[in-house]
């Protein structure tokens, strides 16, 4: 037998030290405020300690009270995962991706419609985070594409999203007719794409200039770096891929494309298991190469 108060305790309880409010509580559980505080007084009595300081319209946590919430928030998470699980249709009707999130949102995700319009019986769900998976030791992700890793792991391969340019991309409104681009490039404010393979430093003695000693932002994501670029405060050194539709819009042009030397090479990398793949990984891999190019 587990040691554990009533669950609809739990339940209230967790309920109650979201919203801070037992009428609420009451409300989101179809119970009475009475009931739910009548609970909360159980739960205290099964804890022997206060777990909410009352006043006439709210309720706030005790120190015990913040302990046990951010616990059972957690199980509670895990719960409604667990049971979303159950209700997913058959594993072959199911891709799971995960991207980095520039590439999900400057590429994958405008291009997804593609493959799921080919693919109409899949259900495609993606996710994003900056750290690659553990593949072998998941199985809740069929493959992932990650930025700037390209190391293979145990029982997974690993395989280059195509070469990428990296190339300074500014937005027209700072270009001065006929400005020699040299000179332009050492006088713009410049921005850091931080977790970019492709500095400043490297590009500029690349390009036989030198790099201005001034501060510079920074920004941890492509996205933000081409955001930033859009609105004007400066030079983002970023992927041309990540920023297509905003070259295509007239947003950005690349800054210098006849005078500076380019840089390509692999950015994204495809994660995937090795073994016998099932039928939607397989569309999915074949379909993302084909893209890619």
């Amino acid at each position: 037998m587990r040691r554990l108060p009533p669950l609809n305790r739990l339940r209230s309880f967790e309920a109650a030290a979201r919203l801070q409010s037992f009428a609420q509580a009451a409300d989101e559980l179809n119970l009475t405020a009475s009931a739910i505080s009548h609970q909360m007084r159980d739960l205290e009595a099964h804890f022997g300690r206060a777990l909410f300081e009352r006043s006439h319209r709210r309720v706030t946590l005790t120190a015990e009270g913040r302990r046990l919430h951010e616990s059972l928030a957690r199980v509670f998470d895990a719960l409604e995962a667990a049971c979303a699980d159950v209700a997913l249709p058959a594993q072959d009707q199911v891709l799971a991706v995960h991207c980095a999130p520039s590439l999900a949102i400057k590429w994958l995700g405008p291009r997804l419609r593609e493959f799921v319009a080919a693919h109409p019986g899949l259900h495609v769900r993606l996710s994003t985070g900056a750290e690659l998976p553990d593949l072998a030791a998941r199985r809740d992700v069929d493959l992932a594409l990650v930025y700037a890793d390209g190391r293979a792991r145990a029982g997974t391969s690993v395989e280059p999203l195509g070469d990428e340019q990296i190339a300074p991309l500014v937005a027209p409104s700072l270009l001065a007719p006929r400005a020699n681009v040299g000179s332009l490039v050492q006088r713009l404010p410049l921005i850091d794409s931080t977790l970019s393979p492709v500095g400043w430093p490297s590009w500029f003695a690349l390009q036989g200039l030198v790099l201005p000693d001034r501060p510079r932002m920074a920004f941890d994501r492509a996205a933000l770096a081409i955001a930033a670029a859009v609105d004007g405060l400066g030079v983002a050194l970023e992927s041309t891929r990540l920023a297509a539709r905003e070259i295509e819009r007239g947003e950005l042009v690349v800054l210098g494309a006849r005078r500076f030397r380019p840089q390509a090479g692999p950015v994204h990398f495809l994660h995937v298991r090795t073994g016998g793949q099932r039928p939607p990984v397989r569309a999915f891999v074949e379909w993302l190469r084909a893209a890619a190019s």
